[in-house]
């Protein structure tokens, strides 16, 4: 879940690798560092911190090969000797490091009694003495070697003071090589290298590679490959904050668009008007499970709600961390799995299990390219943009988005799904309309600011959406925040309703309705405040609610996207509230890559 970035060229590196590690700072913020070649030798400077608040102390390093890297801690503390890069003993070799080293006790252990020093504690530093004691002139080889020793997952680039050259490796954790006139780039995602060049290229699982401004070269299983360039139709003003004061906030007024783009990426003209689709390995599955960790877990889950309406066979959600295919097999099997980055090692390990239990696989991603691709069948790429704050926001809108897209090609009854295609390209507008009328939310928020812990509750399809603005309330509020079935409140729950505890309550325009508003009277009872999300026509909530947040009407299958909506906002407006890091919660990163 760190950062990495590289590179090689005719530019003074050290500007380039700041404003590179800026934009990768969602993937670890605890510290930072960077590694130049000059005519000397190699110079580093490492602190703790994020590149933003560091920015003035960095010297003015010269270099036109450069290494650099921003750290979310896993082994070691957070501190400046275990801050990237490390160097070997000779101080010829510099590394930067993603991942997790599994057998790095014992190869520290061999290292040291072989009379290399340590610096620091953590696992990555062994990789660059184990490529000191491989060295042998040929830096291509001795990481080759490396490579073959470490047990666990890694993105690495290696800075090498006698051959002037940069290698990179991985192994599970992503890395991408850009390509311009006379240099080249490494970094962990594509928004790192965005301002200097759209041309890039995907390292595979096992790949190592020398870049230089020749090009690159690449090596897999001991033989020469090649990797497709791609033109990357992100643009560098996709990752600024346009004028907002957080990230977050931008990818929320973002969303409009990031529906009509998922939507139009899979609408086709037929006879019969436009109709949704992409291909599907597995057109009429007797058993789907979906799959997904943390918001995209809670994407699942609403598939899992979502398709068992639908479909004959049954639907399954798990959290890929914890699946096991066990006696859960299937040769007409579709597994769904879901990833915001296409890097969620979770996940990806999880589709090796389903593939053993015979399983067809789909990823639903927002990243092309990106690892999960290469572990199933087919891809049903969101068109999200990049998303910058680390609670994921349009990423999730567009999972829904690609989930009703499934759900109109797979149910076998035409006529139970024929209003999605209408009211996916309705759906922008609503959310629109939503955005445009602010204030309520915003006073509601302040109100919950003061609480010393809160609920959300819901029935049938917004479950789902209960969990996920449980999770962005603990993510970005840090406030302790559960989500619940309406009915399990009385399960153990209520015992902690008081009137400090307010409850968020999700009131749909469907079959759950009146139980809902059950459940709101019974809150009551015992003191809480309650605040309700209901339709804009829904009056008769206003009756039992001390607040009413209104979404606008919409056909009840389709409104988990305007409810989640919603509680973004007041996540947001929440922890604005609070005086909280809002694109940069503490302890998490954008992407999880180690297990």
């Amino acid at each position: 879940m760190c950062g990495i970035v590289g590179y090689v060229g005719h530019r003074d590196a050290l500007p380039l690798l700041l404003n590179s590690l800026e934009r990768v700072t969602y993937r670890g913020y605890d510290s930072f560092g960077v590694a130049l070649l000059n005519g000397q030798g190699i110079e580093v400077y490492k602190s703790v911190g994020t590149v933003e608040e560091c920015r003035a102390q960095v010297p003015p390093l010269q270099g036109t090969l450069a290494i650099g890297h921003t750290r979310w801690s896993t082994v070691g503390k957070v501190s400046v000797d275990n801050a990237h890069p490390h160097l070997d003993c000779s101080g010829e070799v510099a590394i930067v490091h993603n991942g997790d080293i599994d057998n790095f006790s014992y190869l520290r252990q061999r290292l040291q009694d072989q009379g290399h020093s340590f610096r620091s504690e953590t696992d990555s530093e062994v990789i660059a003495h184990l490529i000191e004691a491989y060295s042998n002139g040929d830096i291509v080889d001795a990481v080759s070697r490396a490579m073959r020793e470490l047990e666990g997952s890694f993105a690495i680039a290696v800075l090498h003071r006698p051959s002037r050259q940069i290698v990179a490796a991985r192994r599970e954790s992503p890395l991408v090589i850009g390509l311009g006139k006379g240099e080249a780039f490494i970094a962990s995602d594509i928004p790192a290298i965005l301002p200097y060049t759209n041309q890039v290229a995907f390292l595979e699982d096992g790949d190592l590679a020398l870049v230089s401004e020749e090009g690159l070269r690449v090596w897999h299983d001991g033989r020469e490959a090649s990797r497709q360039v791609h033109q990357v139709s992100w643009s560098a003003e996709q990752m600024s904050k346009g004028g907002y004061d957080h990230f977050m906030l931008k990818e929320i007024y973002e969303q409009p668009q990031a529906i009509r783009d998922t939507v139009t990426e899979y609408t086709e003209q037929s006879r019969g008007g436009p109709s949704l689709g992409c291909f599907l390995p597995v057109t009429d599955p007797d058993v789907v499970l979906l799959l997904g960790c943390g918001t995209s877990y809670h994407a699942a889950l609403l598939g899992e709600q979502l398709l068992s309406r639908l479909l004959p066979g049954p639907v399954v959600a798990r959290v890929a961390s914890e699946f096991q295919a066990g006696s859960l097999r299937s040769d007409r099997g579709l597994a769904i799995a879901f990833s915001q980055s296409g890097e969620t090692t979770d996940t990806i390990t999880a589709l090796r299990h389903v593939k053993s239990a015979g399983f067809s696989s789909l990823a639903v991603t927002n990243v092309m390219e990106s690892s999960i691709t290469r572990a199933v069948d087919a891809t049903l790429y969101t068109r999200a943009g990049p998303e910058v704050a680390v609670a994921s926001t349009k990423t999730f809108i567009s999972q829904l988005v690609a989930l009703y897209v499934l759900a109109y090609q797979l149910a076998p009854d035409r006529q139970a799904v024929e209003m999605i295609p209408r009211n996916l390209r309705a759906l922008p507008g609503k959310v629109r309309q939503l955005l445009a009328n602010v204030e309520t939310i915003q006073q509601v928020a302040r109100e919950l600011a003061e609480a010393p812990y809160m609920f959300v509750i819901a029935k049938g399809l917004d479950v789902p959406v209960a969990l996920e603005g449980a999770l962005k309330f603990k993510e970005v509020a840090y406030l302790h925040t559960e989500g619940y079935p309406a009915g399990e409140l009385k399960h153990g729950p209520f015992a902690l309703l008081q009137e400090e505890t307010p409850v968020l309550a999700i009131v749909p325009a469907d079959q759950h309705r009146a139980r809902m508003l059950t459940t709101i009277r019974e809150i009551k009872t015992r003191g809480s405040r309650v605040i309700a999300i209901a339709a804009q026509d829904d009056e008769e909530v206003a009756e039992f609610a001390d607040s009413v947040l209104r979404i606008p009407k919409i056909d009840p299958l389709m409104s988990p996207v305007l409810n989640t909506v919603m509680v973004q906002l007041l996540s947001y407006y929440c922890a604005l509230e609070r005086g909280c890091p809002i694109d940069r919660p503490r302890n998490l990163a954008k992407s999880v890559t180690v297990p």
